[in-house]
């Protein structure tokens, strides 16, 4: 199996008619990936502990905090309460962490059909939801209380929507047909 950063050198020669490259710089290629996860309620203390562990144990990296912007009196909300986690992943953790989420967490989603072509915007970027956590192998199986879901959003170098589809399929993403 190819690595991310071998498929990325390979995108030029593969795309180079299609979009009419003339350098090697101008093919697409990933800047970094962003998973962020909300927190819920900020009640249940157990479950702020173990999303930023759980979290630093899937990207290889800890997360960090972020606060709510403002107060909201029907959600019993205060201003600077940690509301969810982030990760920015940049470099070979990134394309690890891509390769493991193409390859290994989301074929082991539940009713799993392909990521729909709607998730890639007009910018580039693809996003995912994925629903629980579980489906990456460091989360341990035995503790499904607290099941939690991210956002995924990869970042590319894409100037728009069809190139970075294109982009995508050349790495191995699932699409739907």
């Amino acid at each position: 199996m190819k690595t991310t950063k071998e498929k990325q050198h390979k995108t030029f020669d593969t795309l180079k008619e299609r979009f009419g490259y003339t350098n090697r710089m101008q093919a697409p290629r990933l800047t970094k990936i962003v998973v962020s996860v909300g927190t819920g309620s900020t009640k249940d203390k157990e479950k702020l502990k173990i999303i930023p562990d759980r979290l630093s144990k899937i990207t290889g990296q800890k997360p960090a905090p972020r606060a709510s912007k403002k107060s909201i009196a029907t959600w019993k909300l205060r201003e600077g309460e940690v509301v969810g986690q982030v990760v920015t992943l940049r470099g070979a953790r990134m394309n690890s962490f891509f390769d493991k989420l193409i390859n290994v967490a989301l074929p082991r989603t539940r009713d799993f059909k392909g990521i729909a072509r709607t998730a890639v915007d007009e910018m580039g970027n693809l996003t995912i939801g994925v629903k629980e956590h579980t489906v990456f192998p460091e989360s341990s199986d035995e503790e499904l209380k607290n099941v939690f879901g991210m956002a995924v959003t990869v970042v590319t170098t894409a100037k728009n929507k069809e190139e970075a589809t294109a982009f995508f399929e050349h790495l191995g993403g699932p699409f739907k047909k």
